[in-house]
């Protein structure tokens, strides 16, 4: 979240990940604070940056990442002609506008605000202009993915998101919850409908129907990658979660 951070420091800090793990490091900026006041005041200590400001402060740390000049009166170091792919991130139409001036690769939080998805991604394909980092364009879409052996084991690991993001939004956020069975049927039409919505871009169940799931959710959208996440309480059953996912979409004759 950039206007928390000065862009020379990120530039160093991720100049020294690309250091130690060349060719592995990707740096995804955002444009919101993505926190509440005192600790983005803890994070700037002022509240001066101004999230306006984003597309400028994009700029400025591509531009450390650039081999230094000869005189270059100030540098990152490290970052300076290191090999860190940036990406936009974004949940409206605004980081998609500002990844397609760009020439950048841009990732969309479909995975908790899909509102804006389709149409973001439009704008940015339509309007995408070729830079020295991108020939064209690149989306990578957020997508949750629930998988269990059967399908209502997974409804069930599901309910941990569902009532995390009720309590967030009643005002109550805290540690993700234990599942619970039958959830569903304990929800108001409101609240349903909320659920419904922000967890739009959501696959959940057994090894089937997370294939099928996965697929139609990459033909129906092109996306180029998916970021997968699973916000499952219990670590041995998350594991298994991205073993399944795994294996259903191992490339044909891989090894298991």
């Amino acid at each position: 979240m950039l206007p928390n951070h000065a862009p020379l420091i990120v530039a160093e800090q991720f100049g020294t990940l690309a250091a130690l793990h060349p060719g592995r490091v990707d740096l995804g900026l955002g444009r919101a604070p993505g926190t509440d006041q005192v600790a983005a005041r803890a994070l700037r200590r002022n509240l001066a940056a101004d999230a306006d400001e984003f597309p400028q402060d994009v700029v400025e740390l591509i531009a450390y990442f650039r081999p230094a000049e000869p005189g270059q009166a100030l540098q990152a170091v490290p970052g300076a002609g290191q090999e860190v792919e940036v990406w936009i991130l974004g949940s409206s139409t605004f980081g998609a506008q500002l990844a397609a001036y760009l020439g950048l690769p841009y990732a969309f939080a479909s995975h908790f605000a899909p509102a804006q998805m389709v149409d973001a991604i439009a704008i940015y394909r339509e309007r995408f202009r070729p830079s020295e980092r991108l020939a064209a364009p690149r989306v990578m879409l957020g997508l949750n993915v629930f998988a269990a052996e059967t399908d209502a084991e997974a409804r069930r690991l599901f309910s941990s998101l569902q009532q995390a993001f009720l309590n967030l939004r009643r005002g109550r956020p805290g540690k993700l919850p234990p599942p619970v069975e039958g959830l569903d049927a304990q929800l108001d039409p409101h609240a349903r409908a909320m659920l419904d919505h922000a967890l739009a871009c959501s696959v959940v169940g057994g090894p089937g129907t997370v294939r099928r799931g996965v697929a139609d959710f990459v033909a129906r959208t092109g996306a180029d990658e998916l970021m997968v996440t699973a916000q499952i309480h219990d670590h041995a059953a998350r594991v298994r979660s991205f073993e399944i996912l795994a294996e259903v979409h191992a490339p044909a004759g891989a090894a298991a």
